[in-house]
């Protein structure tokens, strides 16, 4: 009896939402096909949400802790497009589910909201710092919860339309700069291949030696630069975001991320004649981020540096230092330097300086894999650059808190 009266006051309750002043709004909500996922213990309450949802042309799957709603997850072949969870759940509550939530990059972006008795301020912004995108209190008028929902679809999907435009320009604009960027690594790959095959049984070991390299050389810029499409593609689809989310944490071996970005350019300093000299402090502090990602802003700047030190017995600098909140890398060269004007610029993506005098530039694609890579650690990044002298440019990552 309890639960037809209940399943019938939703359904008064949404004809009376119809009614209202919202009706434009209800009817884009209505036109909207989605799947939304309902975590409720309260078993009245659930089969009411339900009801109304459906309604509403919603498909709906229900749990009724965070427990089964993980496994509801982990059957389901396409995640939902919506979360709506209770807090106070047996097994699993809902700030835990939430947690587990945002730790799948599968699950990572989906628009969650907070169904709950808990209106207190702590625990409202308990929710917000874990990602909840809303918090509805309990009791609440079913037009309200409609709207919502609505809300949060319509944005996401906006986010998304919005994604998938960048999405398309980005390829547009990496297919009209791969014909002239990859044309001369895979002439270097090509060339030294051809040359070895015809007449590798009349040549002295050093010079096979010098071919192998040649098609090396070549292989690692077409690696290098297959990496940089593939990072802006997962940057602007929110794919690295995702992973970050899940993957960061506080680092204490800092310096083992300058070793590796080291290491990673070794070649390419050999190759250029380019002496690299790194200056840090006996000690680091801990900072919080991902040490693959911060390894890969420290290569792309030390790349960048290596490529503008055109200058005989060039020598890159690379060191470290820190304050009360950040953590800061500077790569230095002394190199070309950048004109003033050009500055604000530079971390456009394919934005190259002065490309008329300084054809062998790349593809201007890594500063705008560090900005988005630093942005997304919550850091800053600075550029002091003097033209005919050089330039050094300074990251600065937030320190792990005590």
């Amino acid at each position: 009896m309890i639960n037809a009266l209940c399943r019938a006051t939703w359904h008064y309750n949404i004809l009376q939402a119809r009614m209202k002043d919202n009706r434009k709004y209800l009817r884009e909500m209505c036109q909207m096909t989605a799947t939304i996922l309902v975590l409720e213990d309260d078993q009245p309450l659930m089969e009411g949400i339900r009801d109304m949802l459906e309604l509403q042309g919603y498909q709906i799957l229900t749990a009724t802790n965070g427990l089964e709603g993980l496994r509801v997850l982990q059957s389901s072949p396409k995640p939902p497009d919506l979360i709506i969870s209770d807090i106070m759940m047996p097994e699993m509550n809902g700030y835990q589910f939430l947690e587990a939530v945002q730790n799948n990059p599968r699950w990572v972006d989906i628009p969650f909201i907070f169904l709950t008795a808990k209106g207190e301020k702590e625990d409202v912004r308990e929710g917000r710092l874990l990602g909840a995108d809303d918090y509805v209190i309990k009791p609440f008028e079913a037009e309200d919860l409609v709207v919502r929902i609505a809300s949060k679809l319509r944005r996401h999907r906006q986010l998304r339309q919005t994604q998938e435009s960048r999405l398309t320009d980005i390829k547009r604009r990496i297919l009209s700069v791969i014909h002239h960027e990859f044309r001369t690594p895979l002439t270097y790959v090509v060339a030294y291949s051809d040359l070895l095959e015809s007449d590798v049984s009349n040549m002295s070991l050093a010079e096979i030696k010098e071919f192998l390299n040649g098609v090396n050389s070549g292989a690692q810029r077409l690696r290098r630069l297959v990496e940089n499409f593939v990072l802006l593609v997962e940057l602007e689809t929110g794919e690295v975001a995702a992973t970050f989310a899940w993957r960061k944490r506080p680092i204490t071996d800092v310096a083992s991320i300058f070793s590796a970005a080291q290491e990673s350019v070794r070649q390419a300093l050999e190759t250029l004649n380019v002496r690299l000299q790194v200056v840090l402090p006996e000690a680091l502090p801990p900072l919080i981020g991902d040490a693959e990602y911060l390894k890969v802003v420290l290569i792309r700047l030390l790349d960048n540096a290596i490529k503008f030190s055109d200058k005989p017995n060039a020598e890159v600098t690379l060191s470290a230092s820190y304050d009360e909140r950040y953590v800061y890398f500077h790569v230095t060269d002394r190199g070309r330097g950048i004109p003033a004007e050009e500055i604000p610029h530079i971390f456009e993506l394919f934005y190259q300086v002065d490309r008329r005098r300084f054809e062998d530039q790349g593809t201007g694609a890594g500063l705008a894999i560090v900005k988005g890579i630093v942005e997304l650690h919550g850091g800053t990044i600075n550029v002091r650059s003097v033209p005919s002298e050089g330039s050094t440019f300074t990251i600065g990552i937030p320190r792990a808190k005590n």
